[in-house]
């Protein structure tokens, strides 16, 4: 590049716009290199591929408080004034020790809080609602299934996506990995930022000021704000407006990933370091002059670093790549103002990141919640937008939870005197960290593993997602109040006996999605199953008290399958309500359930026997008003794509139509 062409792309001053694309256009934006980090030093660093939870959470059905274990229906109608006696087995469980022996009807199991929940109860019964009288325990009051007890998987389900690639691991994240006994993660490398600051008149601070000097303050200013970005900042110090001395440090700053300049940009005969940018060769300066106020004198250059360099960042071993360079105006605030505009969303896309957005923290209850009067109460809510604001919806879990912590946005305050808040209510919501990253598609509804993956492109494509499960009828009655972007759903209309399409909202459209097998999933040496019709299965489980169902939750598709299946039988086990396909076989594998119905990719994933109920289909729900939104719309791209349908094909499931 010779002197004419820097002095002519100065003079030929453009548009914000066009600096941005000539500058971008010439580098590599894909995050840097993945490199595996202890836990201990994870935080504040960018996750470079999904995280898969390898153990349950909690990994057994637990006590949540001292009392006893029991079968629920054992207790249902008891009162202060009619009790119950149960026979009291001699055994007492404590933390860290598996039951001796299953509770069958009519007795009962000391438990501790924390304690594994034994083969055959379903509920416990708090301590303080029973007595011993006559060697016999003593209930006062009935307990529902579920009572009292974390049910394994509840939390966190083996094979479980409990992190995605390029999210930022806070405490909240590291405490998830920790959960699940993850001691190392992959993280995207750490982009080094070269930082220089040229002109004879400048003085590190803390220095004598002599006349005519200023101090040194943009080089303290870019070097925290690339440490806000989570980049590592590389002091060069400050250069004196000589070419060979500013030669040599851009010499050294090229083995960084990116490079910041600030001085010597203007076209006055002692700016020099635009001058310098010539010596490397091409691409060199992409724009000079850009339409800003403040910010005009800015220089874009694109370089490589020059030949047997072999000292930091793209020096150990990694790929070279075009570096971004960019020679700041001198001014503390055109300095600043010109690398937040152009400069830091580079840096974040190298680290993987993406940009902060501050957004509102006043939003409306999407449901009533139940409080205990005398107790001020915080209650985990996440966060999504609708037509009318933004809507809190409150975290599903319990205080023993850890995923609840690390997925929701914020907390609200229910004060020690209100019972209950109103759904719509106005809540004031405290966000956790420093701001809130609000996601640009809102997925409110039925889980899948299919879904899971396409969502997981959509985050390689920059499109931040939150997925809030609540079951196909859930994200129905979400679409229709304008809560989500899409709805995974998957019912049948037994009147038609067609998926989806008919029973859709007024004002919600549907996205094909994919067909996938439901059916009966049990462990392949349980002989009592092999070779079983459906209906001879539902027989046998009617009849067995010691063939146990792992059910799915009420409102979701395939509890509406189960209970069709099912009819008016109600085997052992209907009561639990799996949150999941996944929860569903990890039951059945680790043999605290003997029968489930899911779909086949998960029975596969936990090398369950798979009997085929019926094939399903697996659709999108979307509210027209939101139908050509941005996100919505490359999601539906994405759908369409034929590497997309390809990659679904692979993963089990089925084409579109």
């Amino acid at each position: 590049m010779n002197r004419a062409f820097h002095q002519q792309q100065f003079l030929n001053v453009i548009d914000r716009d066009e600096a941005e694309h000539r500058f971008r256009a010439a580098l590599d934006l894909r995050p840097l290199e993945t490199e595996h980090i202890p836990l201990a030093e994870a935080l504040g660093r960018v996750l470079a591929e999904d995280v898969r939870a390898p153990v349950d959470v909690p990994g057994f059905d637990r006590s949540n408080v001292d009392g006893f274990a029991v079968r629920a229906a054992d207790t249902f109608g008891t009162s202060e004034d009619r009790t119950i006696a149960l026979i009291l087995l001699a055994d007492h469980i404590t933390p860290g020790k598996a039951p001796s022996q299953s509770v069958v009807a009519g007795s009962a199991f000391a438990i501790a809080t924390g304690g594994m929940l034994p083969r055959g109860a379903d509920a416990v019964v708090m301590i303080e609602q029973t007595d011993i009288a006559e060697g016999k325990l003593v209930v006062s009051r009935p307990v529902s299934p579920g009572a009292n007890v974390s049910f394994s998987g509840s939390d966190i389900g083996r094979g479980e996506t409990i992190l995605r690639r390029g999210e930022l691991m806070t405490s909240r994240e590291t405490g998830v990995l920790a959960a699940i006994g993850i001691a190392e993660v992959s993280v995207v490398r750490r982009p080094r930022v070269a930082i220089l600051s040229t002109g004879d008149e400048l003085v590190p601070p803390g220095q004598p000021l002599p006349t005519g000097a200023i101090f040194d303050s943009n080089a303290t200013v870019l070097a925290d704000a690339v440490r806000e970005l989570g980049a590592i900042p590389v002091m060069l110090g400050i250069i004196p407006d000589d070419r060979d001395r500013l030669h040599v440090a851009m010499s050294q700053a090229l083995s960084c990933d990116v490079v910041l300049m600030s001085g010597g940009t203007s076209k006055g005969a002692g700016d020099l370091s635009y001058r310098v940018l010539e010596d490397f060769g091409p691409p060199g300066i992409v724009a000079h002059g850009v339409a800003l106020k403040p910010g005009k004198p800015l220089c874009l250059a694109v370089l490589y670093p020059p030949p047997g360099f072999a000292e930091g960042g793209q020096g150990g071993g990694y790929f070279i790549r075009p570096i971004p360079v960019a020679i700041l105006p001198g001014f503390p605030t055109s300095a600043i103002f010109t690398f937040h505009e152009f400069l830091a969303p580079v840096i974040c896309l190298l680290g993987g990141r993406l940009e902060r957005r501050e957004q509102p923290r006043h939003a409306n209850l999407a449901v009533r919640v139940n409080s205990e009067r005398g107790r001020t109460e915080y209650l985990l809510v996440n966060l999504v937008e609708s037509t009318d604001g933004l809507i809190a919806y409150p975290m599903g879990k319990g205080s023993g939870s850890v995923t609840a912590f690390s997925k929701a946005d914020g907390f609200i305050t229910i004060p020690r005197q209100r019972e209950y808040l109103e759904a719509n209510a106005e809540v004031s919501v405290q966000l956790l960290g420093s701001g809130l990253e609000p996601a640009e598609l809102i997925v409110i509804g039925s889980h899948c593993v299919g879904l899971d993956d396409l969502l997981g492109r959509m985050h390689d494509r920059g499109v931040r997602s939150k997925f809030i499960a609540v079951g196909s009828s859930g994200g129905l009655e979400a679409c229709r109040r304008g809560e989500c972007d899409i709805a995974g759903i998957h019912l049948l209309d037994p009147i038609t006996n067609i998926y989806n399409r008919t029973l859709l909202p007024r004002g919600i459209r549907l996205l094909e999605g994919y067909g996938r097998s439901q059916g009966i999933v049990f462990r392949r040496d349980d002989v009592r199953f092999r070779g079983k019709s459906i209906l001879q299965v539902v027989e046998m489980a009617g009849s067995q008290a010691d063939c146990i169902l792992a059910n799915r939750n009420r409102g979701s598709g395939t509890r509406v399958l189960i209970d069709q299946m099912l009819g008016t039988a109600r085997p052992n086990g209907y009561q639990s309500e799996a949150k999941s396909h996944q929860a569903v076989a990890v039951a059945v594998a680790q043999g605290r359930a003997d029968w489930g119905v899911a779909i086949e990719q998960v029975a596969r994933d936990n090398a369950l026997a798979f009997v085929p109920v019926r094939e399903e289909r697996y659709d999108f729900a979307i509210p027209e008003l939101r139908w050509n939104r941005p996100a919505v719309k490359q999601f539906r791209a994405l759908l369409e794509e034929p590497a997309t349908r390809q990659h679904l094909l692979e993963l089990g499931f089925q084409a579109q139509g």
